[in-house]
């Protein structure tokens, strides 16, 4: 029987267990943690964006709208996109908003 995951959330101070096969964001909500913000849960809004520190995963497609090739490179992913194969170290919060003054709908960037 597989292990679960640690997944050690750095700049929230908190930590969740993750089940092989699910996404960080997914295995987050389970636990009933707060640790990364929740948008959409597939991939189309860049709220759940954070920073991977260490650890393995398999991540799955992301629109370069929210994570660029150069970003990914340096550690960015969808937490919603991604699926530990390790302990993990992340940082959340690492998206923008804005509010478009036409409409006021938030733009996350």
């Amino acid at each position: 029987m597989s292990e679960d995951f640690e997944i050690v959330v750095l700049n929230r101070d908190q930590r969740f267990r993750c089940k092989p096969g699910k996404s960080l964001l997914s295995g987050m909500e389970y636990q009933q943690s707060k640790a990364i913000e929740v948008g959409c849960r597939g991939g189309g809004c860049g709220i759940c964006r954070i920073k991977i520190l260490s650890g393995e995963f398999e991540g799955k497609k992301m629109s370069i709208k929210h994570v660029t090739q150069d970003q990914a490179e340096e550690g960015m992913a969808l937490s919603c996109r991604v699926f530990p194969q390790s302990d993990m170290v992340i940082e959340s919060d690492h998206f923008q908003t804005t509010i478009n003054k036409q409409n006021n709908e938030r733009i996350v960037t």
